[in-house]
């Protein structure tokens, strides 16, 4: 089986948009991986489209031997776009591997080692309240709107609920994040608005949800280490399953890590085993979050195996679409170390239209496909009817 053309489509994910390559073989087969082009990542695609001629012509089933190759070829720009790209591609041959030899593409590294992964709701409350007009979901108008949001992540059954902190001001509610533009701050200092807000969000989901409701809170990149030990002393008595952070100094991380008895999650905007490594060996942080679509699943497996080496937990990055969520199951499905799974509950009401199969939930836990591949293919029709915005 050989590869004989590469192809990105793009489709209207609401807030974001929802991009796939397509690969094609001379045998009939497609294999499909879900990927960003957003703000983040922007010229992405042609990035994966000039890497085209390195792959047509390849067996896909050997994926392993062209995602090195891929990465030698672009080894002098490591990571960002580059990495992005060859994990793009190399998740599309894993898909392509799967199918042709009639098995989930957890099998192929020695998966199942569960059938079902608990996943906690992203974003919850947070695009609601920024987004909700895109996505369609009930508005929160004011902080004491949480509360009933709280007590809805209970009755459906989500054992785990992560949030951002969210100001209400008078030109209605904002994401508080000064390490992303527009608005950002260069200093990325804690602000007392910001932590009270996130307080008291979090007050407001615990007495909705009520006890067994593990509650985690996500500042990205907003916060340097002296900020990080002001707001995780602020709400370390709230028992928060994990503080979520990102900081580019692993050992600016382990320092403020060291002054909190709050967990702390990290490393989603990392790449490959050199990237994660520091931050293992410097022991900054009690979870280790991995990109699947970023790293390619082969690679977010060995990082996986190194984290464990080092008794650390990992849990998958997974703001995506449901094609996204099929490969991030299929990591949670080979790696024994899996914390919890992020979930995108909130989301345009058309996405379930994009794939063939959307994820299975079910009392807060995701099944793991059993289909050839992801076990979840793109419907080509109906991206093309949601061009992005």
């Amino acid at each position: 089986m050989r590869v004989t053309g590469l192809r990105t489509l793009h489709a209207d994910g609401g807030w974001r948009t929802v991009s796939y390559v397509r690969l094609q073989t001379d045998e009939g087969l497609v294999g499909w991986s879900e990927y960003s082009d957003s703000s983040w990542s922007p010229g992405l695609t042609g990035v994966i489209e000039a890497l085209e001629p390195f792959v047509v012509g390849r067996d896909p089933r050997a994926f392993a031997a062209l995602g090195g190759d891929l990465r030698a070829i672009t080894r002098m720009s490591p990571g960002g776009l580059a990495a992005q790209a060859v994990g793009a591609i190399e998740n599309a041959c894993i898909d392509l591997a799967g199918k042709a030899a009639g098995v989930p593409a957890y099998a192929l590294l020695g998966g199942p080692v569960r059938e079902r992964v608990r996943a906690y709701w992203s974003h919850c409350g947070s695009f609601r309240a920024t987004r909700g007009d895109v996505l369609g979901t009930p508005p929160l108008h004011r902080p004491e709107d949480w509360v009933a949001l709280g007590a809805e992540v209970r009755e459906r059954g989500f054992t785990a609920a992560k949030t951002n902190p969210v100001l209400y001001g008078p030109n209605g509610p904002v994401l508080a994040n000064p390490g992303f533009a527009p608005g950002a701050d260069p200093g990325r200092v804690a602000r007392d608005d910001v932590i009270a807000a996130a307080r008291h969000q979090l007050e407001a989901l615990r007495e909705g949800a009520g006890p067994g409701v593990e509650l985690l809170l996500d500042v990205n990149f907003s916060l340097r280490g002296e900020g990080l030990v002001r707001l995780g002393r602020a709400v370390e008595d709230l028992g928060l399953g994990w503080l979520e952070v990102d900081l580019h100094e692993p050992e600016a991380l382990a320092e403020a890590r060291s002054r909190l008895s709050v967990p702390i999650a990290s490393c989603e905007a990392l790449y490959g085993l050199l990237g994660y490594r520091p931050y293992l060996v410097a022991r900054a942080a009690d979870v280790v979050i991995v990109d699947v679509p970023w790293n390619g699943l082969l690679e977010s497996v060995r990082i996986a195996a190194l984290a464990e080496a080092f008794e650390v937990n990992v849990a998958p990055h997974n703001f995506y679409g449901h094609l996204a969520t099929h490969m991030s199951l299929h990591f949670a499905a080979a790696v024994p170390n899996l914390r919890i799974l992020e979930l995108e509950v909130d989301d345009v009401p058309w996405h379930e239209e994009l794939v063939t199969h959307a994820p299975l939930v079910r009392d807060g836990h995701v099944e793991v496909p059993d289909g050839p591949g992801w076990g979840c293919d793109v419907v080509e029709e109906a991206v093309a009817a949601r061009p992005p915005r």
